[in-house]
């Protein structure tokens, strides 16, 4: 119990930016302006109140919870709006996408990475948050591979400063190149890095995208899995050809697998079939959209801009060269195999 009231205020604040933000976007509307969406919106309002004033020990417990468990949840929920047979497709082009933006991130990127002569652990970690999927990704492989402290903060600043320029840019471009729903959100899905950037880019273009790019990624998030033990096997190499002590650190596909993609497919399923009614799942969408509003109101409020751009000019670099490419290489993938600009699934 007293765990669950540490967390009371740090979740007030998130869901109260995320109505603020809600009540902007609607304003933006009336208005004929469809430029940010709410989740955008949520996040800025969260790093500006992060400059005047950080997170606590009375809301940090509560902030932390809404931006990585929320967040879960209200993809989970999700779900539920959403038809298998449209999941399973978006799916399959995808991967698609992804063969060709994986190998880009950890060919090219780690080309990229000597050529700036970074340490080989920061450079993979800015590949694999870039390739697959921010935070999530990163958080994972640096155990492995025996990551410090400073590895993982040039990683994670790195990969999130570029989703934040994209959060605002990704939506502009796609209008500007007149791209589908559909095509917009397989781009954002594959070339935006962490899920809840990828979240307020898709839904700052539509609601449709917005569905269709959190499916997409989904699907990317999965490849965390071999990454992590493809990296356990490279770090235990680079060990023992160094005749270190050759005892890597053990993975574990049980804590490392994204369960709540599961649940996604399972209430996916029960509304193919015909389990969920259609007023339950319209309800559970709204609030599968506001609570992803308030989970990037969390992230907001956990990130000061300042220390991001004072993490190191080369990580940065890095970070920009490994998007931009992942960026172009994802769109003319998806011009050449003929989803761009006007297909739909």
């Amino acid at each position: 119990m007293k765990k669950i009231i540490s967390l009371i205020p740090g979740v007030a604040l998130a869901l109260g930016i995320a109505f603020i933000a809600r009540i902007l976007e609607n304003l933006e509307n009336a208005a004929g302006l469809h430029i940010i969406g709410a989740s955008v919106i949520a996040l800025f309002i969260g790093m500006i109140v992060n400059a005047f004033r950080k997170p606590g020990p009375v809301t940090a417990p509560g902030i932390r919870f809404t931006s990585k468990k929320l967040l879960k949840f209200a993809i989970i929920l999700l779900g539920a709006s959403l038809n298998i047979t449209t999941v399973l497709t978006v799916g399959k082009f995808s991967l698609t996408v992804m063969i060709f933006t994986l190998a880009t991130c950890f060919g090219l990127g780690a080309l990229i990475g000597k050529a700036l002569k970074l340490n080989w652990k920061t450079s993979s970690l800015i590949n694999a948050g870039t390739g697959i999927c921010g935070g999530s990704a990163i958080a994972a492989i640096a155990p492995v591979i025996e990551a410090d402290d400073m590895d993982i903060a040039y990683g994670m600043s790195a990969t999130f400063l570029f989703d934040t320029v994209m959060i605002v840019v990704f939506p502009l471009l796609g209008r500007w190149m007149g791209l589908s729903d559909a095509a917009f959100g397989l781009w954002a899905g594959t070339a935006v890095n962490d899920t809840s950037s990828v979240v307020a880019t898709g839904y700052a273009f539509s609601e449709a995208a917005g569905d269709f790019a959190t499916m997409v990624k989904l699907t990317r998030t999965l490849s965390i899995i071999p990454a992590v033990l493809v990296f356990a096997a490279i770090n235990l190499h680079i060990k023992k050809k160094q005749n270190a002590d050759s005892k890597a650190a053990k993975v574990s596909i049980k804590s490392i697998f994204p369960w709540f993609i599961v649940f996604f497919l399972v209430m996916s399923g029960l509304t193919s079939i015909g389990l969920l009614p259609a007023a339950l799942t319209a309800a559970m969408k709204t609030v599968s959209k506001f609570l992803m509003v308030a989970a990037l109101a969390a992230i907001g409020l956990n990130t000061n801009f300042k220390s991001l751009c004072k993490s190191g000019a080369r990580p940065m670099l890095h970070g920009f060269i490994v998007s931009l490419l992942v960026v172009l290489v994802a769109i003319a993938v998806e011009y050449a195999i003929g989803i761009a600009p006007y297909e739909t699934f």
